[in-house]
């Protein structure tokens, strides 16, 4: 199958298993788990059965083999995970709220999740990658660890990898400004780019949707806008304008963490086995309605068949 690689942090997941309670309250917690938008990604990738691998780090240390058993398990190549023999591995401290809104608390600068270099030479598999993907939250922590990102980027696309940009901007991860110089230049080298609104018209600076749009393929190197909207769905856009509205599949929301990342993922997997534009916003569909369906970032039921039912059972 073809190749999908990332690069960004990889960190273990503590959650409020109720809605409501704050964090600053004393209370109960679920977890960990595995975690990182980069790790949900990747995993749902492999789980779709595509060669898929990350370029990231963790501490040596339990919450690191909590993540790199689970990754390893659902076939993900982590070679390239730095396992650290100093630093500890990184955790996010999540609590929900019945408005449907999230909070969270990242334990993540200065530690193993952002301190990965780019390697000096791709590896044969990664110079076979059709895409590389980039989440926004990785360039967010550090400006350091978004230069070796952007590095990365240059080496896959100049052996003909297609990079593709969710934005998914972390206010709570955002400390330095100059950050969005780094954003600019990721979004800039994007070929396929899989914003919320809000996230576009940040970066395109429009607060018109359809002038956003238009702005973003201004950028020479966008080919697919995929603009994503929460409950109301995605509308896929290309040069020749809105190619595709795919509409949420139903379930029961257990936890909306990851569905986003999830979606991406499936999207691209589509995309790499060369099925229409339509066919792969089903597929990213799926696989964000069967992550949300279960509690914990990665653990929805994701592979080929699941997502082949979920779509089947809503044609």
């Amino acid at each position: 199958m073809p190749g999908i690689w990332t690069m960004g942090e990889l960190l273990v997941e503590i959650m409020r298993p109720q809605e409501d309670v704050e964090l600053y309250t004393t209370g109960e917690f679920r977890g960990p788990f595995p975690s990182g938008a980069p790790g949900i990604f990747i995993s749902t990738a492999a789980r779709l059965g595509h060669r898929a691998g990350i370029i990231s780090g963790v501490g040596d240390d339990d919450f690191g083999r909590n993540i790199l058993d689970r990754l390893k398990k659902d076939g993900v190549n982590c070679e390239y995970v730095l396992e650290s023999q100093t630093g500890v591995t990184g955790a996010a401290f999540v609590t929900y709220f019945s408005s449907g809104e999230r909070k969270f608390i990242f334990h993540i600068n200065h530690t193993p999740a952002v301190e990965a270099k780019s390697p000096e030479e791709l590896s044969d598999e990664m110079k076979g990658a059709d895409f590389f993907h980039i989440m926004g939250c990785s360039l967010m922590p550090s400006v350091e660890f978004g230069k070796e990102i952007l590095s990365t980027i240059y080496k896959f696309k100049k052996n003909g990898s297609k990079i593709s940009f969710d934005p998914n901007v972390r206010l709570e991860m955002l400390k330095d400004p100059t950050v969005y110089k780094v954003i600019k230049e990721v979004y800039e080298n994007s070929n396929i780019f899989m914003p919320g609104i809000s996230e576009l018209k940040m970066i395109t600076k429009e607060d018109d949707v359809n002038k956003a749009i238009q702005k973003a393929f201004e950028n020479e190197s966008m080919q697919v806008l995929v603009l994503k909207n929460g409950s109301k769905g995605s509308r896929i856009y290309t040069r020749n304008g809105l190619e595709v509205e795919q509409s949420i599949y139903p379930v029961q929301e257990v936890d909306p963490t990851g569905a986003g990342d999830s979606y991406d993922a499936a999207f691209l997997c589509g995309l790499a086995e060369g099925k229409s534009l339509a066919d792969a916003a089903k597929m990213g569909a799926a696989a964000g309605a069967l992550n949300a369906a279960a509690f914990g970032p990665m653990e929805g039921h994701i592979n080929p068949d699941t997502v082949k039912k979920m779509i089947d059972d809503n044609e």
